[in-house]
């Protein structure tokens, strides 16, 4: 497939068929997101693919019980809300995958030669390690595509962080970024409508 066409035919997927993803596929899916860039091409990912409904079951009731215990404001909406919430948050354990990027801190070079924190840097430089995230999730996305598969990717579990850590097993150095749920779609979707060129860009000369 061309790139392009993986491009324009991504979408946001959210319920899938059962079909199990095969070893191989999900490896293929780990290697293109770890020929992202990032940081002082520091690569700073560790990757998890879980598969075990279980596992995948027991993540999205820790995640749900986060959501729970969120404090509510009076309005009348804010029960279905929070049921909207959950639902985002932990369809993936109806998923046949989820992989699970897991990252640890850089150690920016300026941090060599200045008085400033890590947090500091970062901030400064506008999170760079959040930056090469998004870079390595946005390749298993596409090569998702390029596989035939539907994907989303999921930052609303990060409510349960340290929780999910702990089931994943995920260990210092590294910390939880983010999900991608990945399956075999069980209909179409259709990518949504994006802002047109001429409201998003601009030529400075």
């Amino acid at each position: 497939m061309e790139l392009k066409q993986a491009i324009e035919q991504r979408a946001s997927v959210r319920t899938f068929k059962d079909t199990p993803i095969p070893a191989g596929d999900l490896k293929h899916l780990v290697s293109m997101g770890g020929k992202a860039p990032s940081v002082n091409n520091y690569q700073p990912w560790k990757f998890y693919a879980i598969t075990r409904k279980d596992v995948l079951n027991r993540m999205a009731d820790i995640v749900k019980q986060r959501i729970e215990e969120l404090p509510v404001n009076q309005s009348i909406a804010s029960k279905n809300i929070k049921s909207q919430v959950e639902w985002f948050a932990t369809f993936f354990e109806n998923a046949p995958a989820v992989i699970a990027l897991s990252m640890e801190d850089y150690e920016s070079v300026l941090e060599k030669g200045v008085t400033m924190t890590h947090q500091d840097i970062n901030i400064l430089r506008n999170y760079p390690d959040i930056q090469s995230a998004g870079a390595a999730i946005q390749n298993i996305l596409l090569a998702a595509v390029d596989l035939g598969y539907g994907a989303c990717w999921l930052s609303a579990p990060m409510m349960a962080k340290e929780d999910l850590e702990q089931i994943i097993g995920i260990e210092e150095p590294f910390h939880l970024m983010a999900f991608v749920a990945v399956g075999v779609p069980d209909r179409q979707v259709r990518p949504k409508e994006k802002k047109p060129l001429d409201e998003i860009f601009e030529l400075i000369e």
